[in-house]
């Protein structure tokens, strides 16, 4: 049963579906995506309850505490009650506001845009600043 007390953290973060597949996990372990107190682990580093790792996986970061051991890739509904997710809820609200931002839809068929066109899409995306024209500087 010794043997059975420990577990690697790349098993770890694939049994509590973190990641998809082990070598995912142990991919980003070695590429210092996985941190504990600021600094990188290897991916056969023993995990112990209790302490917290900054997981980076694309532009989402996640803060996990250990609350439990799983020894095998379970369901999501049971996979939670191995960890607790701390992640502060604005670092979740900016993950999240990366997908929901307006996308500009043209027309099917209308072509390339014009120089015209561009400087009011730029204008649109960058918000008219008073004052920034040429004529403006002249008071």
């Amino acid at each position: 049963m010794a043997e059975k007390e420990k577990l690697r953290i790349d098993k770890y973060l694939w049994a509590i579906r973190v990641f998809k597949t082990r070598t995912l996990a142990t991919e980003a372990c070695k590429a210092g995506r996985v941190k504990l107190n600021g600094q990188n682990i290897k991916p056969s580093y023993e995990v112990k309850v209790g302490e917290v790792y900054h997981v980076s996986k694309g532009i989402e970061r996640k803060q996990i505490r250990v609350t439990g051991f799983s020894y095998n890739r379970t369901d999501a509904k049971t996979a939670v009650n191995f960890y607790e997710d701390i992640t502060p809820e604005e670092e979740t609200y900016r993950f999240k506001s990366a997908f929901h931002a307006p996308a500009l839809v043209r027309d099917r068929g209308a072509g390339r845009p014009t120089k015209r066109d561009r400087r009011e899409i730029d204008d649109l995306l960058e918000g008219e600043t008073p004052g920034s024209g040429f004529w403006d500087d002249e008071d």
